[in-house]
């Protein structure tokens, strides 16, 4: 399977760890990726409140680049903010004509056109339905039994596009975890809003709202994100909602690819795993430890 890879900007400045752990799985997974070549900035958040045209030209014209490319070819987007701007362009270019013709006009300039042929894809996405937990459970080489591992979904991965999961009670990422060995934590917490920008704007929203998942998250070993921006919110804020609430919540904090990653021994360097703010005490000598290292699927089986 080969996709046009698009990491957006925040995987190659305050996330560089999931663009790492998401390069190296897809390779171990056997998937074909390539950088879309001279892809550009989706607009984050900014470009809507500047012009809704901008904040739609923007996306589109990285869909036009993949286009003109290799047409058909599927965009994998690990970054949740990404995939929601592409994926609204995408869902303008094909079903509004007055709204694609005012994008083309603008990409004229440069030759470039969008029709909408080309799908945008999530990582969660292709993960679950493109490979499965079967591909993760063939390739195992370290089982991580007797982690508990709270998956965490976010807000733009499945809304307002409910694509490949249902938002409101999201479980793809549940068989990817068993298949490593890992349990999920039973929570309810996988969908709500960790507060997004809110950490900057209004801090006391989103403080809150972090530390209601990191209180559910209490009883697990690590939470598993695919947001740069929940990854952030989920880890950065820990030890001042630890004070505000009087009671410890660190909690190590992952992108998916880092912890499938691992179960199929991956060197931690290639899973960017040094880069990770939120990483607490003793878990990595957990998942180092004698029980977990080399405990392939086979010898399981023998």
């Amino acid at each position: 399977m080969k996709y046009f890879y698009y990491p957006g900007c925040s995987l190659e400045g305050t996330a560089q760890e999931y663009s790492l752990s998401t390069t190296a799985l897809l390779a171990a997974l056997g998937g074909e990726i390539e950088e879309l070549p001279d892809w550009n900035c989706c607009g984050a958040t900014a470009a809507e409140s500047v012009s809704r045209l901008l904040c739609l030209a923007l996306p589109a014209r990285n869909l036009a680049l993949a286009e003109k490319a290799v047409p058909g070819q599927d965009i994998l987007v690990p970054c949740s903010a990404c995939y929601l701007n592409m994926r609204r362009a995408w869902d303008k270019v094909r079903h509004d004509p007055a709204t694609r013709s005012q994008i083309n006009q603008t990409l004229e300039e440069e030759g470039l056109a969008v029709s909408g042929s080309t799908k945008v894809r999530h990582l969660l996405d292709v993960l679950c339905l493109d490979f499965g937990a079967d591909a993760v459970f063939k390739r195992l080489q370290r089982s991580l039994a007797g982690l508990v591992v709270a998956p965490y979904y976010g807000c733009q991965c499945l809304r307002p596009y409910p694509v490949f999961d249902d938002p409101e009670a999201p479980s793809c990422m549940e068989p990817l975890i068993q298949a490593t060995g890992a349990k999920v934590h039973p929570w309810s917490m996988g969908a709500v809003c960790c507060g997004a920008s809110h950490m900057t704007t209004k801090k006391e929203v989103g403080l809150a709202l972090v530390g209601e998942i990191l209180d559910d998250a209490k009883g697990a070993d690590v939470i598993v994100t695919v947001c740069p921006m929940c990854q952030m919110n989920l880890e950065a804020h820990q030890k001042k909602i630890s004070r505000q609430r009087g009671k410890d919540l660190s909690i190590s904090i992952l992108y998916l690819p880092q912890l499938l990653g691992m179960a199929l021994g991956l060197p931690e360097k290639d899973l960017g795993l040094k880069l990770n703010l939120g990483i607490a005490p003793g878990f990595m000598e957990k998942l180092r430890s004698p029980l977990m290292a080399s405990k392939t699927k086979k010898a399981d089986a023998a």
